[in-house]
This record gives C-alpha cells, structure tokens and sequence, in this order.
C-alpha cells in the first residue's frame, strides 16, 4: 500500500489543522493505521493508531483531548484532526499502516509510510 500524506502548514498556537492520509489499493480496509512524528533532533514518536474497523483508537498521552483520529474506509483515507495545537507539536507528522491485529505504538510494526507533512506552531 502506498500512503501520502497531506495537510500539514504554519499554524499560530491554539490553532487546528486537518491532516489527512490517503492510501492506495483495495485493501486499506484491512490495515491498522497510524500517526508519527518526528521533532528535529529527537526521536519518532507514536501520536494516535486507529484499528483496521475504527472501533478502537490509541493516543500518546501527549495530545489526549487535543487530537482526534478518525478514518473512511470507503475513500481510503486517515484522518487526524489537531485541536488547540502548542508549539512542542512541531514535527514532521508520518502516516503508516500496519497489517497487525492490534494498534501498535512501535513504528517498526508498521510496514509501509507515507512521505511526511510538517506541522509548525508558532507561540
């Protein structure tokens, strides 16, 4: 499955953004997807994983109540919307998709990964 990312941009502190994920091929329906991001200097981090239904989400305890995944099985495509955003949310925000039963917050159980969008908050 191939993945692109898009959505992400400049926003102010407080501010929202939408970014979404779209996938190739006829089996999206299938995979557990997920939401990284990397900061400059450390780490990826998870941020949220949604199972392959929906039914069942996961988030870093880092964006709880800020940030919410969601996804649409029927266009192929993640969504992950970013409510009262901070500064520290800066990163270059990655989708993947995992072929794992259960969400995952380890990357290398994701098989494949979109390109990456930044995200910039300003304070």
């Amino acid at each position: 499955v191939q993945l692109q990312a898009s959505g992400g941009g400049l926003v102010q502190a407080g501010g929202s953004l939408r970014l979404s994920c779209a996938a190739s091929g006829r089996t999206f329906s299938t995979y557990v997807m997920g939401w990284f991001r990397q900061a400059p200097g450390k780490e990826r981090e998870f941020v949220v994983g949604i199972s392959a239904s929906g039914g069942s989400t996961y988030y870093a305890d880092s964006v709880k109540g800020r940030f919410t995944i969601s996804r649409d099985n029927a266009k192929n495509t993640v969504y992950l919307q970013m409510n009262n955003l901070k500064p520290e949310d800066t990163a270059v925000y990655y989708c993947a998709a995992s072929g794992t039963r259960w969400v995952s917050r380890t990357d290398g159980s994701y098989a494949y990964w979109g390109q990456g969008t930044q995200v910039t908050v300003s304070s």
